[in-house]
């Protein structure tokens, strides 16, 4: 943990330092600004001679209704074939607000919070289909970088959760609660800012 203090610590001084020597900032966010961003994740995993994929999509629109938040609308896409060769489909949509807390310089720390509804299905090989639909809520802190005036790279480190999962017909729901604050969970993406 010491290490990864320590390492932020340098990375935050090494960015201050580029930007005190530039005498014209790139890129930055302010009141009114629009931006369209997105991710892509794609997973793949080997165990033995079975294979698993998932590939996951989520564009997004937001807008800055103060100089540091901006709220965003988003979708989420994804889909994935598992070790049995079981296929998940998955759709739903998210809002959200993020604080960034130096929103008109060129690197900026972000803090984001958000809601999110997903419908799932799961295909079985053998024959047969389950339904899920999910409520979740996530908070994950994160760092956004203009590479020119208006186009930024971001990545969200790991995040503080929870999930409520109901299979369709089921009286029960199954809940989920993580903290991960750690570097094994990173999402990046890019924002286009209008």
């Amino acid at each position: 943990m010491k290490k990864l203090l320590l390492m932020a610590a340098v990375a935050v001084f090494g960015f201050t330092n580029i930007n005190a020597q530039d005498d014209k900032t790139t890129g930055g966010f302010a009141n009114g600004d629009v931006y369209a961003s997105g991710s892509i994740g794609f997973n793949s995993a080997k165990f033995g001679e079975a294979k698993s994929n998932s590939l996951e999509f989520s564009p997004a629109v937001g807008f800055f209704i103060s100089d540091n938040i901006a709220l965003e609308v988003n979708l989420l896409i994804g889909s994935g074939e598992d070790a049995n060769d079981d296929k998940t489909s998955s759709f739903g949509g998210g809002l959200g607000a993020t604080y960034f807390f130096t929103p008109a310089g060129q690197f900026s720390f972000t803090l984001g919070a958000g809601v999110a509804y997903q419908t799932s299905k799961e295909e079985f090989n053998g024959g047969g289909e389950a339904k899920f639909n999910t409520f979740g809520f996530a908070v994950a802190p994160g760092v956004n970088y203009f590479v020119s005036d208006c186009i930024a790279l971001r990545a969200s480190i790991g995040a503080l959760s929870y999930a409520s999962s109901k299979l369709d017909g089921a009286d029960d729901a199954s809940t989920n609660f993580g903290l991960n604050l750690d570097l094994s969970n990173i999402d990046f993406g890019i924002t286009y800012k209008f």
